[in-house]
């Protein structure tokens, strides 16, 4: 027969105190004598809810300000003690047991995206004593129950006055979410403090990848509605990104609106003037650079307007109201972002109130940024691909020098395809997209999709610029450009077959740069 356990005595150190009184004072009805610390204590005191300071207790002051309070075997040993195993211990110690313990910890996260932080204020705010109970109740969870949710008040006292008890099932389940609390935790007080790292060179790959991560939202299903999925966001962050994001109107986003929103946002802070990027399934299927938003839309637009229906639309430049009317006019979007978007054009988007429109600032990726991609039983974490090629840092490997028209059109090329799945190839020509080949087994046909979406679209290729975003393995892709009007080659270099390739483009007076540098995307 399973022995009953029922709650008896509980121990209650809180920072959030939210829904702590009615708590209290339902265990007290419950018959529970109550310990407390600290504020908790204060706080109850002033409710008139009868509470055992934990000094009195351990007939031990509080020290060190408040570091020093619970940290005593009558704390420890009656959280951890073995209810058919170490009665004769306590009989011999006076020491009672503890059948609850309900804990949460100083406001680590709070504090350290604060304002007004600093070092010597976030180590203050580092709890010991509360983490140290939760994780000796949650070890000696077939006795003892842990609390560290306030959510959790209402289902532990359902249990009680059904049960009687928690029983072992949900004593474990609290235990789990314990565990992962102090687990989050000391995973944000890491984070917070790998600045502080002399090795810098390493602490992107510690040996242990504790990222500190907090939930910003359940979504309705993931990629496809059988999926479950949710978002969250950098713990230690104060800045607003697209992670904890509020439309300022429409639905709320979906799984694949933020994975394509976060596409679109990365390959637009990449442009350097007025920029628009419009994209689809991940993709890109336009972008365009100029010094207004409008034509920067129209120009992004007319490159596949097909797959611009229902796409996710990006600036890195305020939006005036003829630029969204424009937009809604020409297509159907599911998400609009961009910086800033004048109260007029406001209130043309709230004709259509069913586009999701965010205002994010523009960003930058620095180096000692993160991506990772779930594998079989593991994690991919690398750096952040956030290297671009300057003029300076391009060789030219032709007999012919691009002119200025085509090395302006090949810089854009190439900040535009590193955002393209591999194998990419992008057609550019005056600071725009003009046909885009993404995710293709064979780089060759790459050329041929970005040739056939500009043909679809209308678009002249003659003197086009074309970006790959690795390597041409065979001369065929240059001698595709070349059918294509091509006049100018911008691509990483490092085949075997290099000069194979370096001379069909010099037979068909193309010119082609190298970068040193592949942008492979997958």
């Amino acid at each position: 027969m399973t022995q009953v356990r029922p709650i008896r005595r509980a121990l209650i150190s809180v920072a959030d105190k939210s829904g702590l009184e009615p708590f209290v004072q339902d265990l007290v009805q419950q018959n529970v004598d109550i310990i407390s610390t600290g504020g908790t204590f204060s706080k109850l005191q002033q409710a008139d809810i009868p509470a055992i300071e934990v000094s009195s207790l351990t007939d031990f002051p509080e020290i060190l300000s408040g570091r020093v309070k619970t940290l005593h075997p009558h704390i420890h040993a009656g959280i951890l003690a073995r209810r058919d195993q170490d009665e004769q211990t306590l009989q011999d110690l006076n020491i009672q047991t503890i059948d609850l313990v309900v804990v949460n910890l100083y406001p680590f996260l709070k504090t350290v995206t604060s304002a007004d932080c600093d070092l010597l204020k976030a180590i203050e705010n580092i709890d010991i004593g509360g983490p140290t109970m939760i994780r000796a109740a949650a070890k000696n969870q077939q006795d003892v129950v842990v609390i560290t949710d306030p959510n959790d008040y209402e289902p532990l006292l359902n249990l009680i006055k059904e049960h009687g008890e928690v029983p072992l099932e949900w004593r474990r389940h609290f235990a789990a979410k314990a565990f992962a609390h102090t687990a989050a935790y000391d995973a944000a007080i890491a984070q917070y403090f790998k600045p502080q790292r002399q090795d810098t060179e390493n602490t992107l790959f510690d040996e242990f990848f504790t990222p500190s991560l907090i939930k910003q939202a359940t979504l309705r299903y993931g990629e496809n509605p059988h999926q479950q999925a949710a978002v969250y966001q950098d713990a230690i962050s104060t800045e607003s990104t697209l992670a904890n994001a509020e439309p300022i109107q429409g639905k709320p986003l979906s799984y694949n609106n933020l994975a394509d929103a976060d596409a679109a946002y990365q390959a637009v802070q990449s442009l350097t003037d007025s920029g628009c990027v419009i994209v689809k399934h991940a993709n890109p299927c336009g972008m365009a650079q100029t010094d207004h938003s409008l034509q920067a839309y129209e120009l992004a637009y007319r490159c596949d307007p097909t797959s611009a229906f229902g796409g996710v639309i990006a600036f890195n430049c305020p939006l005036d109201e003829k630029t969204c009317q424009k937009i809604i006019d020409n297509q159907f979007v599911e998400v609009l972002m961009a910086p800033e978007i004048s109260t007029a054009g406001l209130h043309v988007l709230a004709t259509k109130p069913n586009i999701r429109v965010l205002c994010l600032p523009n960003a930058k990726p620095t180096p000692h940024n993160w991506t990772c991609k779930r594998i079989h039983g593991g994690l991919l974490v690398q750096s952040v691909d956030c290297g671009y090629s300057e003029e300076d840092t391009l060789s030219v490997v032709t007999e012919r020098e691009p002119t200025d028209a085509e090395l302006n059109d090949l810089l854009f090329a190439w900040r535009s395809v590193k955002h393209v799945k591999s194998n990419a190839i992008l057609l550019a020509k005056g600071g725009a997209t003009l046909g885009i080949g993404a995710g293709q087994m064979s780089r060759s046909f790459s050329v041929e999709v970005a040739g056939k979406k500009a043909e679809d679209a209308g678009l002249d290729l003659a003197q086009g610029a074309l970006a790959s975003d690795a390597f041409f393995p065979f001369k065929d892709g240059i001698e595709k450009a070349a059918e294509l009007g091509v006049t100018a080659i911008i691509q990483p270099g490092g085949s075997i077959r290099d000069q194979e390739v370096i001379d069909c483009a010099n037979e068909h007076n193309i010119t082609m740069v190298f970068t040193g540098k592949r942008h492979f995307l997958h």
